[in-house]
């Protein structure tokens, strides 16, 4: 019988990758970080879309705001599924990319309410 301590799984050597779902600490560090950027950059655009520019905010701030939050939930299902293991680690590139869609989203939200131009 096979020897299943000794299997190579097609490699040059043994195959000691972590398993599907385990992360480095460095990928924890830099998933914690990315998504924190996220999270503090799309409460203060929600928090500007209601303040900006007098109050009471204008509809299509707060459309704009809305807009943002519904994107910002599929991503969340995406983190989700990642998170669980229902999606494989290549759409990891995916969500970070949306997540940087997110980030350009609300730089463009900011400017908008506080009329740079």
């Amino acid at each position: 019988m096979d020897d299943f301590t000794t299997r190579t799984y097609g490699t040059s050597g043994l195959d000691n990758r972590p398993l599907f779902g385990e992360t480095s600490a460095r990928d924890r560090i830099i998933n914690m970080a990315v998504g924190g950027f996220t999270s503090v950059v799309v409460l203060v655009t929600v928090i500007c879309s209601f303040v900006f520019p007098t109050m009471p905010p204008r509809p299509l701030n707060i459309f704009f705001a809305v807009c943002i939050l519904l994107t910002c939930s599929s991503t969340l299902v995406l983190i989700f599924w990642y998170r669980q293991g229902d999606l494989e680690p290549k759409f990891r590139n995916l969500i970070y990319f949306m997540l940087a869609s997110i980030v350009l989203l609300c730089i463009c939200a900011n400017l908008y309410f506080h009329d740079i131009r």
